[in-house]
């Protein structure tokens, strides 16, 4: 019988059979548990589905899919992630489908909105630095670190909305996902950090020191886009722009129709986009201009 580890991340309590070293620990047990992560045998339930290999398996409580020569992942209702791991599967890479693509189902089935990008912290206020997968989102985090701001989350960053209907950031873990390029850029030595699975040149990298551990209000959202442009530009985003800019960066998106979640997303987002401030940071597509925008975005917050 494996005995549970208790962690805290998103906001939730989390009971895991699964050791997660990347989330903090939760010093005792008989704390309320939100949601729970352990090992089940998953193949017969998955073959039933008959959903071809690297597609999901979706309804309104559960999302269902199996990574070839890894696992079989479900999440369900909310309170509940299963992994039915392969023969010789690799832990780090397990751990990084619970973490992500598990736990951004589990946060829209609990009816929180899960953005895809990082957070950062100045002065009280959280600001999300969203955008697609190679646009910088973390390496103008990580540069934001370097400026005074603090962490909250890197990758899912889980939104809610208080009893005033306003935004909070919850902390996810102390950790950010960086490749050697950006920890070149930064002076930094991958001698002793640990390589995320096949991606070795991206690396797991600790920042206990620069994380922000309570929930965060909310106060904007920076889209980094990568553009045929000479030099970096900033633009406020308004009206119309506002509500496809947050569903294209809500993360795993592509499961709100057959969770039953448009309506909830809708109204979410609609609520989100009255509520903070948003831009676009256009960035050229083959040029080191980190400190540039690192300055449009210190000179935009107050930094």
């Amino acid at each position: 019988m494996i005995k549970p580890a208790i962690y805290t991340a998103f906001g939730l309590t989390i009971e895991s059979e699964i050791p997660l070293p990347e989330l903090r620990p939760v010093g005792h047990f008989g704390q309320d548990v939100q949601v729970r992560v352990g090992l089940a045998d998953l193949n017969d339930a998955w073959e039933r589905r008959e959903t071809p290999v690297n597609k999901f398996a979706v309804s309104e409580q559960q999302v269902m899919f199996r990574i070839p020569k890894l696992a079989v992942f479900s999440a369900e209702n909310g309170t509940d992630i299963y992994v039915s791991p392969e023969a010789d599967a690799d832990e780090d890479q397990i751990r990084l489908y619970v973490l992500g693509t598990c736990m951004g189902a589990i946060l829209m089935q609990r009816r929180i909105l899960p953005l895809h990008g990082s957070a950062v912290v100045m002065n009280g206020k959280a600001y999300a630095l969203v955008g697609h997968s190679g646009h910088g989102k973390s390496t103008l985090a990580s540069a934001l670190l370097q400026q005074g701001c603090q962490l909250l989350t890197d990758d899912v960053i889980a939104v809610t909305m208080d009893t005033e209907q306003l935004p909070l950031v919850a902390p996810a873990y102390p950790q950010q996902k960086l490749w050697q390029d950006s920890l070149d850029t930064f002076g930094m030595d991958a001698g002793g950090l640990r390589p995320l699975f096949d991606r070795e040149t991206k690396y797991a990298v600790p920042v206990l020191a620069k994380f922000a551990s309570e929930p965060i209000p909310l106060a904007g959202v920076f889209e980094l886009v990568k553009t045929d442009c000479e030099q970096p530009e900033i633009r406020e985003i308004g009206g119309l722009e506002r509500l496809p800019l947050l569903h294209r960066h809500t993360y795993r998106s592509s499961l709100l129709a057959e969770s039953g979640l448009t309506p909830w997303h809708f109204e979410c987002t609609t609520r989100l986009s009255g509520s903070v401030n948003m831009y676009q940071l256009q960035r050229p597509l083959d040029q080191p201009t980190i400190g540039r925008l690192t300055e449009m975005v210190l000179d935009v917050i107050g930094g």
